[in-house]
């Protein structure tokens, strides 16, 4: 079986998010989704609009999805590919060479976002 992992902090959830991780889970038979904690988050200097128990939760109940937990630390994800035996470490094509530390552990994978929609330009949406 080819183990499949992806984070995001998945606030506001969009067809962007749903398609990163369709195509996540078209890479392998088990996907396993980090949804990033409030705490996490906040230490990035980001806040979200909905809670990570509800952004969680939301992960979960998407058919794709075969395992959903939270993100607390960045070294987390050295740990979680250890942990559930991963195959493959996918993220969005924006941070392209951020991760490549991880391919002593598994494949990395970047792949392109969704064109014309993100979490960013919903919420300056919302604010006006």
């Amino acid at each position: 079986m080819k183990k499949v992992i992806t984070y995001g902090t998945y606030d506001l959830f969009h067809i962007g998010h749903l398609n990163m991780i369709k195509r996540a889970k078209e890479l392998g038979d088990h996907l396993t989704v980090a949804v990033s904690s409030d705490v996490f988050n906040e230490g990035k200097g980001k806040t979200c609009v909905i809670k990570d128990t509800d952004r969680l939760a939301i992960v979960d109940a998407i058919k794709y999805v075969d395992h959903a937990i939270l993100e607390t630390s960045w070294e987390q994800k050295i740990e979680d590919v250890k942990k559930y035996d991963i195959d493959v470490f996918v993220i969005g094509d924006d941070w392209k060479g951020k991760f490549d530390f991880l391919k002593e552990y598994c494949e990395v994978v970047y792949l392109s976002r969704t064109e014309g929609i993100s979490t960013t330009e919903l919420k300056a949406g919302l604010k006006k």
